[in-house]
């Protein structure tokens, strides 16, 4: 059987971060999470990740930040955005972020949770 797909989940609550990392653990992904920017830089740089999901707003790094550092070093990992705090003008709804889907929270983890799939490559849940 081949390895999980390796999902980051960057957020800072500590609530929404159990739930999100329990539902994608129990749909058969691997699940890292940190609890900020500058943590979620470095599991990314020691460990494999097939996906970021991020809020935006967190201590020590913010969201956008970090979706800036990690596509310098691959431009085409899928990130998915949940944020309380998105504006129509944000630089992320722009063409050069893609591949990025953006949910206003509260999301729903089978929302990610399928919008990973389809990020991935993977069956769509019914």
């Amino acid at each position: 059987m081949p390895d999980p797909f390796h999902i980051l989940i960057a957020e800072d609550e500590v609530l929404a971060a159990m739930a999100l990392e329990d539902f994608l653990s129990f749909k058969g992904f691997r699940v890292t999470v940190a609890a900020n920017g500058v943590e979620a830089l470095e599991r990314y740089a020691s460990e494999r990740v097939h996906a970021l999901v991020t809020d935006l707003r967190m201590p020590r790094m913010d969201g956008q930040t970090l979706i800036r550092e990690i596509r310098e070093r691959d431009a085409a990992l899928p990130v998915v955005v949940m944020t309380g705090y998105l504006t129509q003008d944000s630089d992320l709804t722009h063409e050069r972020w893609k591949p990025l889907e953006i949910f206003s929270k509260p999301v729903n983890p089978r929302t990610i949770c399928n919008t990973l799939n389809r990020m991935l490559g993977l069956p769509q849940e019914v």
